[in-house]
């Protein structure tokens, strides 16, 4: 599952590294597009639905906090 994650983190932005940024989003290394983008994303390639609450650096500043909320979206 996390390489599929990372594939889909990396089509949307080749040029960071999600595996050691921990700052993605306070960094602003994500632009909001690219945020959505992967979002949208992951939702379609794991079917699940992310909601706009999820949407928070807590969730999306490190690739580890990206992998836990589609694993907690899975196992709701």
């Amino acid at each position: 599952m996390e390489e599929k994650i990372l594939q889909i983190c990396l089509d949307v932005c080749p040029n960071v590294d999600f595996e050691n940024e921990t700052a993605l989003i306070d960094d602003e290394i994500l632009e909001s597009f690219d945020i959505i983008t992967i979002v949208t994303n992951l939702m379609d390639e794991f079917d699940i639905f992310i909601d706009a609450d999820d949407i928070e650096p807590e969730y999306l500043n490190t690739f580890e906090g990206i992998c836990e909320m589609v694993r907690s979206k899975l196992e709701a």
